[in-house]
């Protein structure tokens, strides 16, 4: 893509973003400095203002103009504090290796052995095909991701130690948390334990289970282990739970008891947790309430199987937020990386049809999931990193609906995306100059 001339480029680390549209309608300038955000100045109301957004294209064809030194107007586009994807499978993509069919399996063991089965021969490393999937979610205004990675007897740590290569890698454009995940079980697969517990020592930031009743039909035996990791570690736990039916929502009431007894409230989430999604009122209205008390998060990526449900669970006090889950693997042959997306599936299923449920479907991939995540130093107000996504909508719930480009993405403060069209051609390129600029493949 060509740049004239008198084409004013995009600042890397810009001062002021000019005219943006809050996520609460407001239209202001936006001040940063040191990565941070250090003021919101509200504009006063123009009648002359335009009816039709400017999509941003003059962010590439030189239209929109700087309004001085380092700052950006973006023309009334929304901005949001970056988006966070909960629930992700870095070391599983098959982005960046050749299409592959995707595999019939009937039970969660086949799937297991068809990625074991594909893995052998996939042919790109893990780091590459990880390092692919990131680039994607920095174009699409991700700056938070908490991937799980397989510890198994077959990959023991390498996935882990490649994951650890790329958060490093990515540390200035995308926080990357990492579950230590026994995707094989860990009561039924002889030496597991040791090695989740050698991966909480080696870069792991938390401990996953799957299926204590399902998979390793040792519910007790699964848990003690997970906990006293979780305990002896200080670390959070995440545990995919598949289970359906009173068995999944008898074990989502074990997960909160234990959570409770050890005071571990806020650092637990479950994901799928597909029980509630089949559970009548009163078995959800009790499991709900055990969940709430605890401190227990529910993870979801809409799709597959039964959703809980968002809105009931969440007027009972339990926090539910999103993932993507898998994308383009063994397991799902669809995915794009796209948070906007991700909500626009969970309102679908969900029935979320009005403007307040619509921004509670955003939330899901901001506030709510960054407080699941532990993140400090989120949001959109003074004193908050500047992590941010610049959307071509003019309000949360259109960005929600409409699946709109992102314009800009800032990562503490620098600008990281969207990204060159050499990586995707379906993002155009920034007109960012400077020998600094960020390197087309993420290298600095």
């Amino acid at each position: 893509m060509s740049h004239p001339a008198d084409t004013p480029s995009i600042p890397l680390a810009p001062e002021v973003l000019r005219n943006a549209t809050l996520p609460d309608g407001r239209r202001a300038d936006i001040h940063l400095a040191d990565g941070r955000v250090t003021a919101l100045v509200d504009q006063p109301d123009k009648a002359d203002r335009p009816d039709r957004l400017d999509t941003g294209r003059g962010l590439d064809s030189g239209r929109r103009s700087t309004a001085g030194p380092g700052s950006i107007d973006l023309g009334g586009a929304l901005v949001l504090p970056a988006l966070v994807d909960g629930h992700a499978h870095l070391d599983k993509t098959l982005l960046g290796a050749p299409w592959q069919p995707h595999p019939t399996s009937a039970t969660l063991r086949e799937h297991i052995a068809n990625e074991r089965a594909l893995r052998a021969v996939a042919g790109v490393p893990v780091a590459d095909r990880a390092t692919a999937l990131a680039h994607r979610m920095v174009s699409l205004g991700t700056g938070h991701v908490r991937s799980h990675v397989d510890i198994d007897p077959d990959v023991r740590l390498d996935g882990l130690h490649a994951l650890v290569e790329v958060r490093e890698k990515f540390r200035d454009r995308l926080g990357i948390q990492i579950v230590a995940f026994p995707q094989s079980g860990v009561v039924t697969a002889p030496g597991v334990a040791d090695l989740l517990d050698a991966a909480l020592s080696e870069g792991a930031d938390l401990i996953g289970g799957l299926d204590p009743a399902g998979f390793d039909e040792d519910v007790d035996g699964q848990l003690d282990i997970v906990f006293g990791l979780a305990e002896r570690h200080s670390a959070g736990i995440d545990i995919h739970l598949h289970d359906g039916g009173v068995t999944g929502t008898r074990q989502l009431r074990h997960i909160a008891q234990r959570t409770a007894a050890l005071g571990l409230g806020g650092t637990v989430t479950v994901s799928h947790a597909y029980a509630l999604g089949e559970a009548d009122a009163t078995e959800l209205d009790r499991t709900a309430t055990a969940l709430a008390s605890a401190g227990v998060a529910i993870m979801t990526n809409g799709p597959r199987h039964s959703m809980p449900p968002v809105l009931r669970l969440r007027d009972h006090g339990v926090r539910v937020f999103a993932g993507s889950d898998n994308i383009r693997d063994t397991w799902w042959p669809y995915g794009t990386a796209d948070m906007l997306e991700r909500a626009t599936v969970i309102g679908l299923q969900g029935d979320l049809m009005t403007d307040p449920e619509l921004r509670h479907a955003a939330s899901m991939i901001t506030d709510e999931a960054a407080a699941a995540l532990g993140l400090t130093g989120y949001g959109l107000a003074p004193g908050c990193r500047a992590d941010l996504v610049v959307i071509a909508a003019r309000g949360v719930p259109e960005a929600v609906a409409a699946h709109p480009r992102r314009l800009l993405v800032l990562h503490g403060g620098r600008v990281v995306g969207p990204a060159p069209e050499t990586d995707f051609p379906e993002f155009p390129a920034l007109s960012v100059t400077g020998g600094d600029a960020p390197a087309p493949q993420g290298e600095r």
